[in-house]
């Protein structure tokens, strides 16, 4: 596998997102329960962007010191579309998330325990993915055309059913559970299972836990190959991936309050998830530049959040919804 990534780039990254980590979970309370306010969410958010991106500023100095310019600009490039790519695809996973706490009635102060365990959970399984993507595009390069067709079949479903919710009850994952284990129907703090009279009951915020893993795997499926559509370096593409996953847990806080306001963002993923597509099948005829891609999935995200933004202000004016606050 061709790379850029030197042992010791590997070691710092690995460094930089472990203290990352042990900050969060052992001086913030990330372990602990309470409800996270919207201005420590900001401010982690604030936080994990700022690290990432002066991971990029990092990589950038040292590949314009040690090699080259333009191989600088060009994997500092590719890193911030990957980051931008996995961060807007990211926000539909929240928005499930947030259905998923709303369904099984989690009180936001529980909230917290259960996306930290997600969030490590997905940093594994994505970086297997990730890996094991890399490897196999490197033996086998007819798998990106497999990619491609992928993501632009997955974009044209989402765009079509973007307004459609899916309904838990019939959920064959929760009810294959509810059909195998003893389920409680009240909480029990933190609590993932308890036992009562001799009989042990798995509780409301283990099934969470078990859909909020799920969905992460799902979309892993679809937003790791939308990123080797950028780069198939598994430094950059790991590195970006792993930075845009860290900061979820901060963005689902920041935006739990706000997730009616975004109604015509998932269909603005659904158009980025079709243009990457027709990028990786086009990219032996044709192959689009980053920077170019870049300036895309920006312009596409931004005008549905605006158009979300202006949508949500016309309902509210008619009464339907409260109006954004800014």
């Amino acid at each position: 596998m061709n790379t850029i990534g030197e042992w010791w780039m590997w070691a710092l990254f690995v460094g930089i997102v472990l203290i990352m980590l042990l900050i969060d979970l052992l001086l913030v309370g990330g372990g602990k329960q309470h409800r996270v306010s919207v201005k420590e969410a900001a401010t982690w958010s604030v936080i994990w962007i700022s690290v990432s991106l002066l991971f990029a500023g990092g990589l950038w100095w040292y590949l314009d010191a040690y090699h080259s310019r333009e191989l600088a600009n060009e994997k500092t490039l590719e890193y911030i579309t990957g980051y931008l790519i996995e961060k807007s695809l990211a926000v539909d996973n929240i928005f499930v998330w947030i259905m998923l706490f709303s369904f099984f009635a989690i009180p936001l102060e529980l909230q917290k325990r259960v996306l930290l365990l997600g969030v490590f959970g997905a940093l594994v399984m994505r970086t297997l993915m990730i890996l094991a993507g890399a490897w196999l595009i490197a033996r086998f390069h007819w798998i990106l055309y497999g990619f491609g067709a992928f993501l632009l079949i997955t974009g044209i479903k989402m765009y079509w059913f973007a307004d459609q919710k899916p309904d838990l009850e019939q959920n064959p994952l929760i009810r294959w559970l509810r059909a195998h284990m003893n389920i409680t129907t009240e909480l029990h703090g933190e609590r993932f299972f308890v036992v009562k009279q001799g009989v042990r009951y798995a509780t409301p915020l283990f099934l969470a836990l078990v859909l909020v893993e799920m969905s992460d795997l799902i979309f892993a499926v679809d937003s790791i190959p939308a990123i080797f559509a950028i780069t198939t370096d598994p430094f950059i593409v790991l590195t970006s991936n792993i930075f845009a996953i860290l900061g979820l847990r901060a963005m689902y806080f920041l935006l739990a309050d706000m997730a009616d306001r975004f109604s015509l963002l998932k269909y603005g993923l659904a158009i980025v998830l079709m243009f990457i597509g027709v990028k990786m099948l086009l990219i032996d005829l044709y192959k689009i530049p980053v920077g170019f891609s870049l300036a895309v999935v920006g312009m596409i995200i931004a005008a549905s959040v605006g158009l979300s933004l202006v949508k949500a202000r016309k309902d509210a004016a008619a009464g339907n919804s409260p109006p954004p606050q800014m």
